[in-house]
Formats: C-alpha cells, sequence, structure tokens
C-alpha cells in the first residue's frame, strides 16, 4: 500500500463537501435575500409589499357648500358604496371617503373620483418580511443559523482550492476586490 502524498491536503476534501452541502441548504434562503434586497434596495422608487390600484370615474357635480354628512351620502349613493369608516373634506372643493385598503376622493364642482386601493405583493411582501426580520420570534434564530451557514461558505470556500487559483494567488485579489468595495462604497456615498 503506498502512503499517501505529503502535499495532499486531506481537509481540502472535506471544505468542498462541506461548501457543496451547506451551500445547497442555503441556496432556497440566498435565492429569498438575493430576491428581497433587490425590491427593498429600490424602495425610493416603489413599494416592494403593496401595489397601488387607481381607478377614476365620474358622477354628477356636488354642491361644495353643502354640509359633510349631505356631501358623504350623496357621493356613496351616486357610487354605489357602504358605509364609509370615515370621511374628511380636505379643502372646499374635494371629499374623501375612507374604506378599509382604499380611499375614494371625489372633486366636487366636475364631479370626477379617483379610488385609490392598496393591494398586497404576495410573494415579495412575504420574502420581504423574512428578509428584514419582521417575524421575530423563531425566525430570528433561524436567520442566525443562515447567517453563520454564509461564513461558513466563506470559510470553506477561501481555502478549497490551492495555489494560484486559491486565497495564495487570484483569490487574493478578488477577496480583497470584494472587501474594498464596500469600503470605497461607504467612503463615497456615507
Amino acid at each position: 500500500m503506498t502512503e499517501p502524498s505529503p502535499r495532499r491536503r486531506p481537509w481540502r476534501v472535506w471544505f468542498r463537501v462541506l461548501h457543496r452541502d451547506t451551500g445547497y441548504l442555503a441556496a432556497g434562503l440566498t435565492l429569498i435575500y438575493a430576491v428581497s434586497g433587490l425590491a427593498v434596495n429600490h424602495i425610493d422608487a416603489w413599494n416592494p409589499n403593496f401595489r397601488l390600484e387607481r381607478v377614476h370615474r365620474a358622477i354628477a357635480p356636488l354642491d361644495p357648500s353643502a354640509d359633510l354628512p349631505v356631501l358623504v351620502e350623496t357621493a356613496r349613493a351616486r357610487l354605489g358604496l357602504e358605509e364609509p369608516k370615515g370621511a374628511h373634506q380636505p379643502d372646499a372643493d374635494t371629499l374623501t371617503l375612507f374604506y378599509p385598503g382604499r380611499q375614494v376622493s371625489v372633486d366636487l364642482p366636475t364631479g370626477r373620483v379617483l379610488e385609490e386601493a392598496t393591494r398586497p405583493r404576495p410573494v415579495l411582501r412575504a420574502f420581504n418580511q423574512l428578509h428584514l426580520n419582521h417575524l421575530k420570534k423563531g425566525w430570528t434564530w433561524l436567520a442566525d443559523l443562515y447567517a453563520i451557514a454564509l461564513l461558513g461558505l466563506v470559510g470553506t470556500g477561501l481555502f478549497m482550492l490551492p495555489g494560484r487559483k486559491g486565497l495564495a494567488g487570484r483569490g487574493a485579489w478578488l477577496t480583497g476586490l470584494g472587501i474594498i468595495i464596500p469600503v470605497v462604497a461607504l467612503w463615497l456615498w456615507a
């Protein structure tokens, strides 16, 4: 029987196994965190949890000088709506009716109606709840385990390949670049 080569590193084999299996375990969560991260990164441009639906309608004009209860009842009857949870007249020409998840604004002199409703984005909203840890409780522990798994992927990934293709060669340059990019971003934009 031959002796193993002195250059052979059996721990690299175990790193490959750990890296592969941990990667498979983390794949689903990585997908969720990546999709949610893209959505949340652009929160100033859109709402990743809800979409706003607008419907324009028209009714006969209403008398802006009428009392609020009369305006509410007349607008409600003309629009075929149920009793609102609340009503408000933000200015002399506008009436706003409030319903759960939506509001109806009526331009009294013209009769133009704008109905705005928020509808959840079911998948993205769920992903964002997980990513931003809105669930708390047991999810915090699972998210911590995921973070530890990612640290394990980093640790095994850095030392898996030997020589020029590993951390002694281009791996060092790429790892350094991966550290420098966020540092430069903090310096430029923080």
